[in-house]
């Protein structure tokens, strides 16, 4: 996003990591990007059955999500020489282990899901009484 290979190689000042981490946290805790990684975590996919089993995704919003996530190495597109070629999307190995990740994220939320519940209509309730 406006860091190139050549700048990621060496890192000079701590504010630059810290912006090319923050670039890649905006990736990966993106909506699309994270139903995209399990959706893949099934195995490899072609476009359309992506976009099929992602309720509300565009055509350009999942090119776009599969792009970036081949351009940081989470995502490898195939091109099978077939007629017409067929493309099929997976997971790399840093993806897969993104996928451990998002899957503990997610196991975490269900997990507190009821104590979140709560304290967002509890400061609901404090925030309509003060205003």
């Amino acid at each position: 996003m406006g860091t190139t290979a050549d700048e990621s190689a060496h890192w000079h000042t701590a504010q630059e990591r810290a912006v090319f981490v923050r670039d890649i946290l905006d990736r990966i805790g993106d909506k699309w990007s994270v139903i995209v990684i399990c959706r893949l975590g099934t195995g490899s996919h072609r476009f359309n059955e992506l976009r099929r089993a992602s309720d509300g995704i565009t055509q350009r919003m999942l090119s776009s999500t599969l792009r970036a996530l081949e351009r940081d190495g989470i995502v490898t597109r195939t091109v099978h020489p077939t007629v017409p070629p067929r493309v099929e999307y997976a997971l790399t190995e840093t993806g897969r282990t993104l996928l451990d990740v998002v899957k503990a994220l997610a196991r975490w939320t269900d997990q507190h899901a009821d104590v979140i519940r709560a304290a967002r209509a509890d400061c609901d309730r404090r925030t309509r009484v003060t205003a």
